[in-house]
């Protein structure tokens, strides 16, 4: 015997439910009763909960389903004879503000989304000179009193972002040098020109793949980790408490990460640029240029220039990776999720900047000679 019957008095239908309506029992319920409010043609619906022994919230969520459906056709619904256990469930929701079941597809014009877009765009602009603004001020403000800067957290901050990739830092950049070497001895052999392959491999990676490489891989550790620790901060309502005592969140939080990060950023570009050059001089021993002939070669092509032009990258890279976690974790929404979104979106905004940045540097340089 199906668990619900059907009354029509003129332009009222009743839904009449019996029995137990629970996890269990409500399936085939739900499905015989949807189907035939999806077709019904009544200006009032009544969900008449008089026989109904027992409900649970998987009983409570198909009466709302249900209304929904009816909703959904242009008639007016409502529950009668529910008990108080239901009608408490009930009031867990607002029926009467249900959305219906099939809603409109957005139809805005693509003029519309391209505005859309643009405005977002334009409002992550400003929020991020804002932020660059307050970072500036609030580093020129701890500079010229050092006193109040966290250096304890400071320092800390830098072995994590130092000391601590070291190992990945090793791994990435010994692999660089030696695919890099590989690619160039294998086209030059063909000309018995294998010697220059140090000419290539120095001045990539200085000028290029080291500053490049270590950013990304800070990027990738310590950006994430800023974002993450601040948007847990922001969840767990600790910098508004900051705010509340009277305490700057980016002078106290943020300043502390970009001045360990700029600090530990050329020390590991220029440990990169020697593990690079060191896995580049191993693969050359393979194809017959020794150490003393590598060493020469890279001694005659290199200049003071190449190192301090990837070491000045590195240290804008350096802002942009601490800059970009700090503002990605003060701008975290509430959740766990959230949390999770900042950090992935200072990994992604940190290495698109970044990218960018050194293009920009590789033209400037072409241009200036340098």
């Amino acid at each position: 015997m199906s668990n619900f019957q059907l009354t029509i008095a003129e332009d009222r239908l009743t839904l009449s439910l019996r029995g137990r309506l629970d996890a269990y029992s409500i399936l085939a319920v739900w499905r015989e009763a949807s189907e035939v409010l999806a077709e019904i043609d009544s200006a009032r619906v009544v969900i008449d909960g008089t026989q109904i022994d027992y409900c649970d919230t998987a009983g409570a969520a198909m009466l709302l389903d249900l209304a929904q459906i009816a909703r959904a056709t242009g008639a007016e619904t409502e529950f009668v004879n529910l008990s108080e256990q239901v009608q408490q469930f009930l009031k867990l929701f607002d029926p009467t503000t249900l959305a219906a079941q099939n809603r409109q597809e957005d139809r805005s014009s693509w003029l519309e989304r391209i505005g859309q877009w643009g405005s977002r765009v334009g409002n992550e602009f400003v929020t991020l000179i804002s932020f660059v603004g307050e970072a500036a001020s609030a580093l020129v403000i701890a500079l010229r009193h050092p006193a109040c800067i966290r250096w304890g957290d400071a320092m800390r901050i830098a072995r994590e972002a130092g000391v601590d990739a070291l190992p990945i830092v090793s791994l990435i950049s010994f692999l660089i040098g030696v695919i890099l070497a590989f690619q160039a001895a294998a086209a030059m052999s063909r000309f018995g020109a294998e010697v220059f392959v140090a000419d290539l491999v120095g001045l990539a990676v200085l000028r290029e793949l080291g500053p490049l490489m270590t950013a990304i891989l800070l990027a990738g550790r310590s950006g994430a980790a800023f974002a993450a620790e601040l948007g847990t901060m922001k969840v767990n309502e600790e910098i508004d408490a900051l705010s509340t005592l009277g305490f700057e969140p980016v002078r106290f939080l943020a300043v502390p990460r970009i001045l360990a990060t700029v600090a530990v950023i050329p020390v590991l570009t220029v440990y990169a640029n020697l593990i690079g050059l060191i896995g580049g001089a191993i693969v050359m021993m393979g194809f017959g240029i020794s150490l003393v002939s590598y060493y020469q070669e890279l001694l005659g092509v290199l200049s003071l220039s190449d190192l301090l032009t990837g070491l000045g990258k590195a240290l804008l890279f350096g802002v942009i990776v601490a800059g970009v976690g700090c503002l990605r974790g003060l701008q975290a929404g509430l959740g766990a999720a959230a949390v999770g979104r900042s950090a992935t979106s200072a990994v992604v905004s940190a290495i698109v900047l970044i990218v960018a940045v050194d293009g920009l540097f590789t033209v400037i340089f072409y241009y200036a000679g340098i």
